[in-house]
């Protein structure tokens, strides 16, 4: 039964894909000065139904307000740079991360991303469960303010940029 479905698909067209990094779709809506952040696999560009992956350059010192992702589940790798993850009800746990370390974040967990250095770009890829980019600001008073630098991605929105997924 599984070779009729071989003989009806075509998996030259519609099989693995390879993506290189430098075709990488670099976001069109409101890029930041000192970051960078590009789609690799989404629905538009592979048909990705699931799935969502890219790459993020975040610069020194930014961090994101408290917020979650609802149902979606993120990974986020580090290529470079050290992050600096706060989470819990009051962001009273927090964890670092450098290259080669993944990060998990499951869905619903209040959390705040920080680039834990003061001189060096972050760089990640980021992987996430769903196309949709949910973001839920929470009214927690984070440990560390995100006053300086905002951090900006296909998720995190500019403060400033209002973003009709986001419920405040």
């Amino acid at each position: 039964m599984g070779q009729d479905h071989h003989h009806r698909t075509d998996w030259k067209h519609d099989g693995v894909r390879v993506i290189p990094g430098d075709q990488l779709d670099p976001t069109t809506a409101g890029q930041t000065t000192g970051m960078n952040r590009a789609t690799a696999i989404n629905f538009a560009r592979v048909g990705a139904q699931k799935i969502w992956a890219g790459t993020v350059h975040i610069h020194a010192n930014a961090k994101t307000g408290a917020h979650h992702h609802g149902d979606l589940e993120s990974v986020i790798y580090v290529v470079k740079g050290k992050a600096r993850m706060r989470w819990g009800n009051n962001l009273e746990f927090t964890a670092e991360a450098g290259p080669g370390d993944f990060i998990f974040v499951p869905p619903y967990v209040p959390h705040q991303e920080i680039n834990a250095s003061s001189d060096e770009t972050l760089e990640c890829v980021l992987v996430r469960s769903g196309q949709e980019p949910v973001v839920v600001n929470l009214d927690i008073e984070p440990v560390e303010k995100p006053e300086n630098v905002p951090w900006v991605d296909p998720i995190h929105k500019h403060p400033g940029h209002a973003d009709p997924n986001s419920k405040r």
